[in-house]
């Protein structure tokens, strides 16, 4: 996903040794992902007095219906609330089963039936049957759905866009999508129109989640107050700008959760919410730069990067995230490699990550982050500070004249908030040692999106955030020639590229998908349509409250396992 906000969500605790759906489980998979803690273990009463309350910041949501979760802020409570079907265990390095007991592909990786745990209710008490995740995916793919009339269509239907049915859906020809039947309640048959071995890693995305009927038959109370299948369900209403308040679900077929309530605070900025921190009014909170080495010494250092114990309250761990500057390959200087050779190597990642970010992040070296199965250090080659290099590629294209000038000004798009002015004029401060000057173009955030949708820009900043922990995830949505006009904002497209892509994800071999995607991924590199700048890590703190919590890579706090001191 795209972020949105300045905080990113987004390997394991053994720095995300990547973990694929393997060979094997194209056969049945057991069940072992609950969030909560074993069943009847001690959680105090259902109005969370006994468990307390844990106070977390977040920024105000973009969504917290399943229907359009798409940034970390809304997955952060969503995830709370919800069980999708399957859920990337990090600890094991493997997909597991989550409101699915099992599930099975088909040997060409065209059909995946999903068993359902027996006796899962929703917050209202319905039962969790198929038909519910049947409704919940379908709500996000049909414009015409009561949740889509009442605010706006879907930004994330694409997640499904290879389920059978999804065009006539998603074009308002038909009412449901043909490729999701359900045989029984507790079966849900997922029929693709191409091979995509990986789907199981799709099922685990936090917006393909169940929705009883009271999601589309009263679409804006689910709206503010969603009725979920998870730990936690909502106390009150999400008062914009405000608050959203949790409370444990005694029902939840996983175990109760050990605390009681979640208080998510919301602050318009890290530095607000900081002073809050720093207050003793927020127990987990997200610091600013400056302050990251003033709160290793204060917390003390996470022992693996995800987990808060005493002693232990700051987080550092990596994440698969990656920050790039995006080029528009099809306008002018961008449409020409050499000079998008020669910006990479001009950039001065390692000043930008020790100076700026106090080594908390990492000088990216390609566009797919340590961890995920298939990375490879150094695979992009021109993802490295290289002045000479940079010099003699941007030569070819725009040769100095005697005063040392390149005769181009070039317009670097961006929002300011969020720390990456500092980074951005550190760039700008790179790309005028080689000649080149750089004018800044700095609207909100909202805008700069637009500007990069409508192809309306040079070049500019982004990041992407993995939805699920495959290389698909980062090579197919922003390099395909399928994803333009969706995260392709790069308007790249190299048809060998998309051949290379469009085997590995019908290939059912984890390790010869994994190579196709290894073979797009150098020829992309070749072609350096984007830039890769750094990888992103946690910069999160905890309160003495914190006892236990544990902040997964993508930034999903599994609060039904939290315990407070």
């Amino acid at each position: 996903m795209s972020d949105t906000k300045s905080q990113q969500p987004v390997m394991g605790r053994r720095a995300f040794v990547g973990g694929t759906l393997a060979a094997s489980s194209l056969a049945a998979l057991a069940a072992c992902g609950k969030k909560a803690a074993t069943a009847g273990s001690d959680s105090g009463s259902a109005s969370g007095s006994a468990g307390g309350t844990i106070s977390y910041y977040i920024n105000n949501p973009v969504c917290i219906d399943p229907y359009n979760c798409q940034e970390d802020q809304g997955t952060q409570v969503e995830f709370q609330l919800f069980d999708t079907l399957t859920q990337f265990d990090y600890e094991t390095d493997e997909l597991k089963g989550l409101a699915a007991e099992s599930f099975e592909a088909s040997d060409d990786a065209t059909e995946f039936t999903f068993h359902l745990v027996k006796g899962a209710k929703f917050h209202n008490g319905d039962p969790v049957t198929s038909k519910d995740f049947k409704r919940g995916w379908e709500r996000i793919v049909n414009p015409k759905s009561a949740v889509a009339v009442a605010y706006t269509p879907s930004e994330i239907s694409y997640h499904l866009s290879l389920v059978q049915g999804y065009d006539e859906l998603s074009n308002g020809d038909a009412t449901e999508m043909s490729g999701l039947t359900c045989p029984d309640d507790e079966t849900l048959v997922v029929k693709l129109s191409a091979p995509y071995a990986d789907f199981g890693y799709v099922a685990s995305h936090p917006a393909l989640a169940p929705v009883p009927a009271a999601g589309e038959d009263d679409a804006k109370n689910f709206y503010l107050a969603p009725i979920g299948n998870g730990p936690f369900k909502m106390d009150g209403k999400w008062e914009d700008g405000q608050e959203i308040n949790l409370v444990r679900f005694d029902g939840y077929y996983g175990g109760k959760a050990k605390i009681g309530k979640v208080h998510f605070a919301i602050q318009k900025d890290v530095e607000t919410a900081y002073k809050e921190f720093q207050a003793g009014n927020l127990d987990v909170c997200d610091v600013p730069t400056a302050q990251i080495d003033a709160a290793k010494a204060d917390r003390g250092e996470s022992e693996d990067g995800y987990t808060m114990s005493e002693g232990h309250r700051m987080l550092l761990g990596s994440e698969p995230s990656t920050y790039y500057l995006v080029c528009n390959n099809t306008k002018e200087p961008f449409d020409n490699k050499d000079f998008r050779i020669g910006i990479s190597y001009a950039i001065n990642r390692e000043a930008i990550c020790k100076t700026l970010f106090k080594g908390t992040r990492t000088p990216a070296d390609g566009i797919v982050p340590p961890g995920i199965n298939g990375y490879k250090e150094g695979a992009w080659e021109f993802s490295r500070y290289d002045v000479d290099k940079a010099e003699e590629y941007l030569d070819k294209v725009y040769p100095k004249d005697s005063s040392g000038s390149r005769g181009l000004t070039l317009t670097l798009s961006y929002n300011q908030d969020g720390g990456h002015k500092e980074i951005m004029e550190s760039i700008i401060g790179d790309l005028d040692k080689v000649g080149i000057k750089v004018e800044s173009d700095t609207p909100e955030w909202k805008a700069v999106l637009q500007k990069y949708s409508a192809g309306d820009y040079q070049f500019g900043r982004l990041g992407w955030i993995a939805d699920y922990p495959i290389m698909d995830n980062f090579l197919y949505p922003l390099f395909h020639t399928d994803s333009i006009g969706g995260d392709n904002r790069s308007g790249y497209s190299n048809t060998e590229v998309d051949k290379d892509i469009n085997e590995a994800r019908s290939t059912v071999d984890d390790a010869e998908r994994v190579k196709k995607m290894q073979a797009a991924d150098a020829l992309i590199a070749a072609d350096c349509p984007v830039i890769p700048i750094m990888f992103y890590s946690h910069t999160t703190a905890g309160s003495d409250r914190i006892k236990h919590l544990y902040l997964d890579p993508q930034k999903k706090a599994d609060l039904s396992t939290a315990e407070l001191a």
